[in-house]
């Protein structure tokens, strides 16, 4: 969900004038909780506990994956599971059709009673073949209906039920919705499924439990799981795994740094797993004969693996066995502690368990051996200095001297509220970028990667400065020796950045232009690369 606001000058509000602008709380937004605040749902942000709806259910009929006509009204006396699905998704889709299927089992023998059923939320891959390939993958084949039209066929039925869906950046941005619809045909639930991994089977059992109130005889759910947060296991922590093909791995904080490629089989849809892969022997054999490079290890997120069987059947076609580990990360508690935001995606850590490096391998594509090399010998150049991301030592070359002073600054924590707008006055004539975050904000953790990218990409022209809000300095400090971004944070409070943008909600991104003038807040969690690229090149570049 997005929120335009009306242009106000800055630096207006720098000489003391004060304007308040209204924020929406969404999905993707962390309000520090109270220490009253009970544990469970109330306070996971990685899961949303729904929203209650009560009116009819948007009749439509549209083409599955087999070729056939189906419409919603044809499953009166089912319960429905609705999903709105990107057919060529790597992020949150995957998640979604995970819960589906968990849910569904979750409800033993009831399940027979509830219809999974998937809408094409992709505006450009709207074929029969695309929604074929992803339900295989899936293997879905047989549980849903995944339905596909043309692009206006579509459209139409995205309007139906609120559902947006677009382009950015070569990225694919849509709605994360999921719909519980009972059997005659109601709204009952809205559910927006988050970026966690280690969530999956409690939104699962979200679900089963909504579809079992809507069921006769409401039938008792197989599962009893808590729905209190799922801590992520991050790097600065030793964690054993299960190895593909027997044994163990050992993960995280070892004395030395280490490169990890976070992929699932599924990622075949959309590229060419198995031969990049096959390529990265080549790295491989790279670090074996340089000890300067660090050793790489795959890791395979079997928390939404279409069965336990996807991984060794993909393994046996592979036309060459791998020659670096391969581990299986079963419970998504790896992925989200290495804030893993898209699949297939390259983390390289320190020796002490730091982030050094990003990469989004499905926005940005694979990077032949050569190059690599590069850039994991640059983020290891620069580890011992003020924490960067990689890209500003090849990109931020050359920025003006205003931008260059924010660079050198990387990842710093700098002064209080009268130095940030200090700092604002003195970037006057460039865009600017704020993203306001706290340590204690996950959906802040999780975007965090996709700015260090974006700062890098845009850092010659746009000034990026973070507000770390509500925030203890040592907290603060901590976060940013973890998350390398190319540019300062200054301590701030959601009262000192009232005249910019009312904050309810962490994080919120605020976009200032050239002129000085606010002209687009972002309230909650970027979900994608592509979506925080194009409101850059909107609202900071063209605004």
């Amino acid at each position: 969900m997005r929120q335009r606001l009306a242009a106000v000058s800055i630096w207006v509000w720098l000489a003391g004038a004060a304007l308040l602008l209204v924020a929406v709380a969404v999905v993707g937004v962390a309000t520090r909780p109270a220490a009253s605040a009970p544990r469970g749902l109330v306070a996971n942000f990685n899961l949303d506990p729904g929203t209650p709806l009560h009116q009819p259910a948007p009749n439509f009929a549209l083409t599955d994956e087999l070729r056939r006509r189906v419409s919603l009204d044809s499953f009166r006396g089912r319960v429905v599971i609705l999903a709105f699905t990107d057919s060529q998704c790597t992020t949150v889709c995957p998640l979604t059709t995970a819960a589906m299927v968990d849910a569904k089992r979750m409800l033993g023998a009831a399940g027979a009673r509830v219809q999974l059923l998937g809408i094409n939320a992709n505006p450009a891959a709207t074929s029969i073949h695309d929604v074929h390939a992803y339900s295989s993958v899936h293997g879905m084949l047989g549980q849903w209906h995944f339905l596909t039209g043309s692009r206006a066929q579509l459209e139409h039925v995205w309007r139906l039920y609120h559902v947006a869906a677009e382009i950015q950046q070569g990225q694919i941005d849509h709605t994360p919705a999921l719909y519980v619809i009972d059997a005659a045909g109601r709204e009952r639930k809205l559910y927006l499924t988050v970026m966690a991994y280690d969530a999956v089977s409690q939104l699962g059992q979200l679900l089963a439990a909504e579809a079992a109130k809507l069921l006769p005889g409401h039938p008792r759910i197989r599962t009893d799981l808590s729905y209190s947060q799922i801590p992520g296991i991050s790097p600065a922590t030793e964690a054993v795994i299960p190895r593909a093909g027997g044994g163990t791995v050992t993960l995280g904080a070892s004395g030395a740094p280490r490169l990890y490629l976070f992929f699932a089989t599924w990622d075949q849809q959309v590229n060419d797993l198995s031969t990049q892969l096959t390529a990265l022997n080549g790295y491989a054999a790279a670090a074996a004969h340089d000890q300067r490079l660090p050793t790489l290890t795959a890791v395979d997120e079997g928390s939404v693996e279409p069965s336990p069987q996807a991984l060794s059947d993909f393994r046996d076609r592979l036309s060459h066995p791998l020659a670096y580990p391969l581990a299986v990360d079963r419970s998504g508690r790896i992925a989200d502690g290495y804030e893993v935001h898209d699949e297939p995606w390259y983390v390289l850590i320190s020796g002490t368990g730091k982030f050094l490096w990003y990469y989004d391998i499905s926005a940005f594509g694979w990077l032949k051996t050569p190059e690599l090399i590069a850039r994991v010998q640059a983020a290891l150049a620069h580890s011992g200095k003020a924490p960067t991301d990689t890209l500003i030592a090849q990109e931020l070359i050359g920025s003006p001297a205003r931008l260059a002073a924010l660079h050198q600054q990387a990842s710093l924590l700098l002064g209080d509220q009268a130095a940030f707008n200090a700092r604002l006055r003195a970037l006057h004539g460039y865009p600017i970028v704020i993203n306001a975050w706290a340590s204690w904000c996950i959906p802040c953790r999780k975007e965090f990667g996709l700015f260090a990218s974006a700062s890098a990409r845009y850092g010659t022209r746009v000034a990026f400065l973070g507000a770390n809000t509500e925030d203890s300095p040592g907290d603060a400090r901590a976060f940013l020796t973890q998350h390398p971004v190319s540019y300062p944070s200054y301590q701030t409070t959601t009262s000192g950045l009232a005249p910019l943008a009312a904050i309810e909600g962490l994080p919120t991104t605020i976009f200032i232009n050239r002129a000085g003038k606010v002209v687009y807040v972002h309230t909650g969690q970027y979900d994608a690369q592509g979506t925080l690229q194009q409101d850059i090149n909107t609202y900071a570049l063209g605004g």
